[in-house]
């Protein structure tokens, strides 16, 4: 098993304020449900992405929506397998929220298809 480091909420904060070398890649990788049912993300985050598009000079944190941070952890596993220098936040998403860091604001979360007749004006 891959040791998966983990990075404090505040430590990453204060790395995405930094200097534009040092910030950091942050990967969502929440489940399909959490994600589609969210209006948010980290600043700048991508929604896991290809391997091979990512830069190898940049550390990469990765997050997700299980406060033990189970998939952030797989996912960075088979990056750092493949050679990449990864964290994943500890906490997840829900600590970053309930701290009141700056998020970005996604497409609307999926809504559950309309019953029929709902729709009748």
């Amino acid at each position: 098993m891959v040791p998966i480091s983990r990075i404090t909420k505040e430590e990453l904060k204060e790395r995405l304020e930094g200097a534009a070398g040092s910030v950091p890649v942050i990967i969502d990788v929440r489940l399909k449900y959490p994600y589609e049912h969210s209006t948010v993300t980290l600043p700048g985050a991508l929604r896991e992405p290809d391997p091979s598009t990512l830069p190898r000079d940049r550390e990469i944190v990765t997050y997700d929506s299980d406060p033990e941070e189970l998939v952030s952890a797989k996912f960075a596993a088979n990056l750092i397998r493949q050679g990449f220098e990864v964290r994943a936040l500890k906490g997840g998403i829900a600590d970053w929220v309930a701290a009141k860091f700056p998020t970005d604001i996604k497409d609307a979360p999926m809504q559950a298809p309309p019953k029929a007749g709902s729709l009748k004006g």
